[in-house]
């Protein structure tokens, strides 16, 4: 009898402990995701930086995207699928007006990050796991917020070709 209860209450420990690990591992993975948010900010930021003013509407095939229209549409795509999708208040942003200088630009990009940001850190662990659908597909919120980062990434690469097609050095990519 005291042999069943000890191995109850081991149980019941050891559940406890997994449990609890579970929810600091949630809570980390959405820290860390923001530090790569923001990171991911910084770097699309030194990117519209490195650009020469002249060079904001290059594009290297005229069926392409120009610099400007790669970091515009991965900036607003953010604010429209978070608030789409993630659950956005209304981001104030005017995604119709076009940016026409750097200095737009690099507003732009901050103020669509800033809104990511805090549209991303309000969900629960119960929204992010909810499956919701998007563009004809079904996936969970975590799986949008890798949606986004994925898009992201993919834009600002493009944008980092145009900047080495006219002989500059790009920015360095930083992890953290």
């Amino acid at each position: 009898m005291k042999t069943s209860k000890t191995i109850l209450q081991s149980a019941f420990v050891i559940m406890l402990l997994f449990v609890g690990q579970t929810v600091a591992t949630a809570q980390t993975n959405m820290e860390e995701f923001m530090m790569k948010w923001e990171n991911g900010k910084k770097l699309t930021l030194a990117v519209v930086e490195t650009m020469p003013d002249d060079l904001q509407n290059y594009k290297p095939h005229e069926t392409a995207m120009s610099f400007n229209e790669q970091v515009t549409h991965l900036s607003s795509a953010i604010v429209g699928i978070g608030g789409g999708f993630l659950m956005g208040e209304d981001s104030g942003i005017d995604l119709e007006k076009k940016p026409t200088t750097k200095a737009e630009l690099k507003a732009l990009v901050e103020a669509c990050y800033d809104y990511g940001k805090a549209t991303f850190s309000k969900l629960t662990e119960a929204q992010l796991a909810e499956k919701i659908d998007i563009f004809g597909y079904t996936a969970s919120r975590r799986q949008v917020l890798g949606l986004i980062d994925d898009h992201c990434t993919h834009h600002r690469g493009a944008a980092i070709s145009y900047i080495r097609a006219n002989g500059i050095e790009p920015p360095r990519f930083t992890a953290l």
